[in-house]
């Protein structure tokens, strides 16, 4: 059996669990989605959010890229902020990076790659503001990992840098926004991060007319 087929089936077996255990699962999430939460993560295939979070489809709102960027000039990453912040008035927005990440690790080296090099670049100005921190740390696994922690610090600040979430500040008071990493080793999640809402953040920063 082609691997898309075994999908495929498997697609159909979930669905009728899920009737089974529930009738009314599907006729609900057909008239309403109202998550309290958007995940930006990253797009590795052992990092699905639902899972790792046990969160029910319609309960999380999610965006994935390589290493969880939050990029001023990414129109993908800023719609969906959009929408979730405006329209599905999430309440909060976690930023989570996982541990052995390997955007983060091959930002940290100097290998070609093609076009994800303009990518991994935002991740090098991470490793640039805090290399001497980094580089003060013997083990090599270490110091990926430490630059995952900071890199989501870096895009938790990003998030909060946009007018987007300064306007939804100012007028609902939310959302808050975490910074998460999981632990590909055990499962867990550590939260490392926070912003509440209205946060001060530089006031090069800030907008006044929103």
């Amino acid at each position: 059996m082609e691997s898309y087929n075994k999908l495929l089936l498997e697609n159909k077996a979930w669905a009728k669990e899920k009737v089974q255990d529930d009738p009314d699962f599907f006729s609900r999430l057909t008239n309403i989605q109202k998550p309290d939460f958007l995940w930006i993560g990253c797009s590795d295939s052992r990092v699905p959010a639902n899972e790792i979070t046990g969160t029910q489809p319609g309960e999380i709102f999610v965006h994935r890229n390589i290493a969880n960027m939050v990029v001023h000039t990414d129109l993908n990453l800023l719609s969906v902020l959009e929408y979730a912040v405006q329209v599905l008035d999430v309440k909060h927005i976690i930023v989570c990076g996982h541990y052995g990440c390997g955007g983060v690790k091959a930002a940290m080296g100097n290998n070609s790659l093609g076009m994800i090099n303009k990518w991994l670049r935002n991740i090098k100005d991470v490793y640039r503001i805090h290399e001497d921190e980094i580089n003060a740390i013997q083990s090599e696994e270490q110091r990926v990992n430490k630059l995952v922690e900071l890199n989501v610090r870096e895009q938790v600040t990003n998030l909060a840098k946009t007018s987007i979430v300064q306007k939804a500040w100012k007028h609902k008071g939310h959302p808050h926004i975490h910074g998460w990493v999981y632990d590909l080793k055990d499962g867990i999640i550590k939260p490392v991060f926070e912003l509440n809402a209205n946060t001060p953040l530089d006031p090069i920063y800030m907008y006044d007319n929103l």
